[in-house]
């Protein structure tokens, strides 16, 4: 069997699923100190994500109810960031985990350590994958593309990269650094990156859409190996 590497954020959960927990926080720490409905607030963050993304979000509705300063942003961004989300692994995730029950699994996740840590926390998957690199822990320059990660990943199970199976769903970063080292590669089509197209250095060898896709091709890839 493969050792499987999984990514996380729109991998094994619906990362807006963290956006919409990290907003209800926040809407109501404004709602306890400042008296702004929560509702209102929430939306107010929803439509500034849709219309412009994340870099402004909390200037804009502090702005709009004329709170804004530099400290009142970063509270609010911190906030956000160590709250406890209330998240959950996808249908297919679940599925997927519960067949590599007994196996090697980990995850490797770029981000904020407290991020993603909590993420991870949320989701149970400390109890359920073999370990989780937080590629922040070991430095940002060990974040994807680095193949630090998985390299000690190889180390650890004492195999070769061609042993490893990586599903991800960002081109832009999850599979350009390790496919030279042999590690094999999976695209899951979904999330922010479902439609964006790269070139053939920054693919992944596989496209899936679900996970339940994962284990049959697995399967066939390893028939096709031996």
């Amino acid at each position: 069997m493969k050792i499987i590497v999984f990514d996380l954020d729109d991998t094994l959960y619906g990362e807006l699923d963290y956006v919409r927990s990290g907003f209800q926080v926040v809407a109501e720490y404004l709602e306890n100190k400042y008296r702004i409905p929560c509702d209102e607030s929430f939306r107010l963050m929803w439509d500034s994500l849709e219309e412009k993304g994340r870099g402004s979000v909390f200037n804009d509705v502090l702005i709009h109810y004329n709170l804004y300063s530099e400290s009142a942003v970063k509270r609010c961004l911190s906030t956000y960031r160590l709250h406890m989300p209330n998240i959950s692994l996808l249908p297919d995730a679940v599925d997927a985990l519960q067949i590599l029950a007994g196996h090697s699994v980990y995850i490797v996740t770029d981000g904020n350590k407290v991020v993603q840590h909590n993420k991870i926390l949320a989701l149970g998957l400390y109890g359920r994958v073999t370990k989780c690199y937080i590629t922040h822990r070991y430095g940002r320059h060990h974040s994807k593309p680095s193949p630090y990660c998985f390299h000690q990943i190889a180390k650890r199970e004492n195999v070769r990269p061609q042993e490893i199976v990586y599903i991800g769903d960002n081109p832009n970063k999850d599979f350009v650094g390790i496919k030279p080292y042999g590690y094999q590669t999976v695209r899951i089509l979904r999330g922010a990156f479902k439609d964006v197209r790269m070139s053939e250095a920054y693919n992944a060898e596989f496209e899936i859409n679900t996970l339940n896709e994962l284990l049959p091709l697995i399967a066939r890839s390893t028939e096709a190996e031996g």
